[in-house]
């Protein structure tokens, strides 16, 4: 990584670590009710502590709908800086700067706010009934998405068996090692300058521009070192906010959330229950599915709507199924607002449908793995609802794959003795397989823009539009420019995601990195070594067609004694062809390219306590050629772990207030590395033939199968049927006891 030695020394700029001059600290008063209108605020006694240079609330900020989500953004826009209609606890009621963190807190303890409670839901399915009272004007459901191919009706009725269940899924924090921060500076220019470690800095500008009615040249969205992303930092959380206060008191203001402030007042995976219904034939041909998922939009509209309009478009993408119906409700709630997080959906939805596989296979008397292989797409899938390719399709060589290496069939002997013993100790083995694509080519412009510019000695400066969150995307991408040009990896230097100075990008989410960021990178290479080959054309001099580049040295192939270094052609640019060596190149991806994964999963299950413990993990993914495969392995095994506390641990708990009560990393039960299982990681490793080099995504892919395929094993080892999320010790024993 390009920034590894920077991080593991402690020198890489957090947005929290950045200190300006005359720097003020900012702190937010969030609401301790879930639902309420505020009768009256009163922030004299705050603005009149000393040290403290602005108070902000619904009062004294713009009034200006707008929608966090970047993919959103001219979507539903009903979110305010500061609103009088509070809508969960933790919702933003006003913001203080001050010279100090201390005075800040003191001035919160000093306003005195009044509220009008108000009827409060954090049951989506509450919160959807006709007579539920409106969280929004307008009503409760947000949007209703419909997808579908076939006839699922006729499907249902052509069908030997049909198998209807209810899922549900739980609201998760992100869990990023850095918590959502922002740094702003108004100066006397009227240039809003604000580093955010954000996914998505263009997206920012364009709210910030409109909340404040600047110009997109005053303002400027530096996208500052990200600890973490998940999908929790393309929303704009606390931008808004700092910015609000330093135009008011034309200082730099920093706001950093603790993670008390974090978990409940940021964003999280949606929470979702979803009805399936499967029809298949006895052979198990599965004809019909039927999909209704309700989803717990939360307070906003946010990027619910690119959510449910995602996870129903990978349903027609790994499966053959003549039939598929597909429903969405986005319902708002009294909860945090429901955002992007790895998988954008796919999660939830191919959890569901795998469990139900799994159930299906045990009353079928049929090894899970055969009905999928039955089912699942060829090498050259289509999406039967218009014909549109999907890449090279490799799901089957997964499935295949991860039999072999995790020895399915041993791991299904030793589940079938340990049933035979009856012992306090139950093992079983699980599976499940999962797609997710490759970008949002088709439903938005999918375009990333990089400068490379070669400097007098050689070395060259790479300017993406894609920010790196921890991910290696900018890393790749000078993997990329050093292959095509010959150059050191060592002598290309990076800058990431400035509104100002980088090409604009649609921003870092829906696995973009490789597929479409890296194919920009690839395209702006080969347009500077285009330049670099007539220069070395005429310094040679060489026919253009018989100059290669290597070891930082352009070579001709007629003549190998002839050759000539980078800075020796920067040297003949500038001083004999008068030109500067950069290019400016934008790709738009032209393809949806679908990554897909199985993983096979052996748990113990203790029927006494409810406890569960993992044994055993193979993972096996397509991914096209693995462009850096320590990177992929690295990606994959993080998934893992996320997936593993979706599974058995995680989950946002609220009391009968909406108080959420979970609001540490403790109190998350994140999976920890002393409760990891051995994990073995393998790749198909077959190009993708529309991928930067065969390459395409693996982020959020390898997270999308684990749930299900834990859940799996549970319920193998115990005979049980388990529907909700999270696996703990008490729902494993209920479980039992049923």
């Amino acid at each position: 990584m390009r920034d590894a030695r920077m991080k593991v020394t402690g020198q890489l700029k957090y947005t929290a670590d950045m200190k300006l001059p005359r720097m003020l600290h900012a702190k937010v008063l969030f609401s301790p009710v879930a639902h309420a209108m505020i009768r009256s605020i009163d922030t004299s006694e705050a603005e009149a502590l000393p040290g403290v240079r602005a108070v902000v609330t619904y009062k004294n900020s713009p009034d200006t709908p707008f929608n966090c989500c970047g993919e959103n953004i001219d979507e539903t826009k009903n979110e305010r800086i500061f609103d009088q209609h509070i809508r969960y606890v933790g919702d933003k009621v006003a913001a203080v700067a001050a010279d100090t963190i201390q005075i800040a807190e003191k001035a919160l303890r000093l306003i005195k706010v009044e509220y009008e409670e108000l009827p409060f839901y954090t049951d989506p399915e509450e919160a959807m009934k006709e007579d539920a009272y409106p969280i929004h004007e307008g009503g409760n459901i947000a949007e209703v998405v419909n997808l579908g191919q076939g006839d699922v009706d006729a499907g249902m009725k052509e069908a030997d068996l049909v198998y209807e269940d209810r899922y549900s899924l739980p609201a998760v924090h992100h869990g990023a090692i850095e918590t959502h921060a922002s740094l702003a500076y108004y100066d006397a220019n009227g240039k809003l300058t604000v580093w955010s470690p954000s996914q998505d800095a263009f997206a920012v500008r364009v709210n910030l521009s409109r909340l404040f009615g600047l110009k997109m040249s005053r303002v400027r969205v530096v996208a500052s070192a990200i600890g973490g992303g998940f999908g929790g930092k393309i929303d704009m959380i606390v931008d808004h906010v700092a910015a609000l206060l330093s135009i008011k008191t034309g200082q730099p203001v920093r706001l950093v959330y603790t993670r008390r402030e974090d978990i409940p007042s940021s964003h999280s995976r949606h929470q979702m229950i979803v009805y399936l219904k499967t029809g298949l034939k006895k052979d198990g041909t599965v004809v019909a599915q039927d999909f209704n998922v309700v989803i717990n939009a939360g307070a906003f509209a946010g990027g619910s709507s690119s959510v449910a309009w995602a996870m129903g478009g990978k349903v027609f993408r790994i499966m053959d199924t003549p039939n598929i119906r597909f429903k969405a409700t986005e319902v708002y709630t009294n909860c945090t607002c429901g955002a992007a997080m790895r998988g954008f959906g796919s999660p939830q939805v191919f959890f569901a449908q795998q469990r139900q596989f799994n159930k299906i296979a045990r009353d079928l008397d049929m090894d899970i793995t055969e009905l999928l292989l039955k089912n699942l797409k060829g090498e050259r899938g289509v999406d039967l609802r218009d014909g549109t390719p999907l890449g090279d399709v490799y799901v089957k060589a997964c499935v295949e794959k991860g039999m072999e290496l995790f020895d399915w069939k041993k791991g299904l002997e030793e589940q079938a003795a340990s049933k035979a013993e009856g012992g306090r100790y139950r093992v079983g083995v699980g599976m499940a397989v999962a797609a997710h694509g490759n970008g949002v080519f088709g439903v938005h412009p999918d375009t990333t823009g990089i400068i490379l510019r070669m400097n007098e000695d050689g070395t060259v400066v790479l300017s993406s539009g894609c920010c790196d969150m921890g991910n290696g995307s900018v890393s790749l991408q000078g993997q990329f420019v050093s292959e095509i040009l010959g150059v050191s990896l060592e002598d290309i230097e990076y800058v990431q995601a400035d509104t100002d100075t980088t090409l604009w990008d649609l921003g870092n989410y829906s696995s973009r990195g490789t597929y479409v960021s890296g194919a920009a990178a690839v395209k702006a290479a080969n347009a500077l070594k285009d330049m670099l080959i007539e220069e070395a054309a005429d310094l040679l001099p060489e026919d253009p067609d018989r100059i290669v580049f290597h070891d930082g040295k352009a070579w001709s192939l007629n003549y190998p004694d002839r050759s000539a270094t980078m800075a020796e052609l920067a040297h003949h640019a500038h001083h004999k062809s008068q030109r500067d060596l950069i290019v400016a190149e934008t790709f738009a991806s032209r393809a949806m390219a679908v990554s897909y994964g199985a993983h096979f999963v052996k748990t113990q299950v203790d029927t006494e306590t409810g406890e569960v413990k993992v044994l055993d993990y193979v993972a096996v993914h397509d991914v096209g050629t693995p462009l850096n495969p320590m990177s992929v392995e690295g990606q994959i095994e993080g998934a893992i772990q996320m997936g593993l506390g979706y599974a058995l641990s995680e989950g946002i708990v609220r009391d009968d207030k909406g108080r959420v009560k979970n609001s540490t990393l403790r109190t998350c039960h994140m999976f920890t590395a002393d409760e990891m299982p051995p994990i073995e990681v393998a790749l198909v490793g077959k190009p993708e033939e529309t991928g930067p080099y065969g390459g395409k995504s693996i982020g959020e892919c390898s997270v999308v199968p684990a749930p299900a395929a834990i859940v799996n094993s549970v319920s193998n080892a115990v005979e049980g049927d388990y529907h909700d999320l999270p696996l703990r010790k008490d729902v494993v024993l209920a479980g039992l006891q049923k």
